[in-house]
């Protein structure tokens, strides 16, 4: 149990981290793309609020409540692939490299069905769709890449400090 609960925590740090370093790349290219350094807040925040209306609930859109759910999603998506690695014997995550490629198999695999919602909610294009695919599993595989390292080199510390530490028993006087 400790073990799953130190990999959620591993997961949901890096699920941040990971968010953290995308958002940076992406307030860097997307201006270069001639977009607006905000425009993928925009486009969640918009897409939440088009899902919401569906339903009858009036919420505003934007970047503000784009942003927050991007965190929100990264720290959720995060705790979960952490919990997974650490408690199932099949996705431990040595050596290191596992730890990436499950990250962004993972990532790449539960984002699909949220990066079809902005098209289909906000009505788009075929070139906006195409465009905003490709630069979504760049930008994902970006995430899993950062989330499989932090999880993967986290659980390798912690399993390192766990066999360096004396038994309870052999601490008798």
């Amino acid at each position: 149990m400790k073990r799953i609960q130190t990999g959620t925590a591993l997961g949901a740090a890096g699920g941040v981290a990971a968010t953290i370093v995308i958002d940076v790349i992406q307030a860097v290219v997307m201006p270069l793309m001639g977009l607006p350094a905000t425009g993928a807040f925009s486009i969640i925040g918009d897409t939440a609020a088009g899902f919401f209306a569906l339903i009858g609930v009036q919420v505003a859109g934007g970047v503000l409540l784009g942003a927050s759910l991007h965190y929100l999603i990264g720290l959720v998506l995060g705790a979960i692939f952490g919990a997974a690695t650490a408690g199932i014997a099949v996705f431990r995550l040595t050596p290191i490299k596992r730890g990436v490629c499950l990250g962004i198999l993972y990532t790449e695999l539960v984002s699909l069905p949220i990066l079809v919602t902005p098209p289909l909610i906000l009505n788009w294009g075929r070139a906006d769709t195409v465009q905003w695919f490709g630069f979504s599993f760049v930008m994902h595989a970006i995430w899993g890449t950062v989330l499989g390292t932090v999880v993967a080199y986290g659980l390798a510390a912690t399993r390192r400090q766990h066999l360096a530490e004396p038994h309870p028993s052999q601490n008798l006087h």
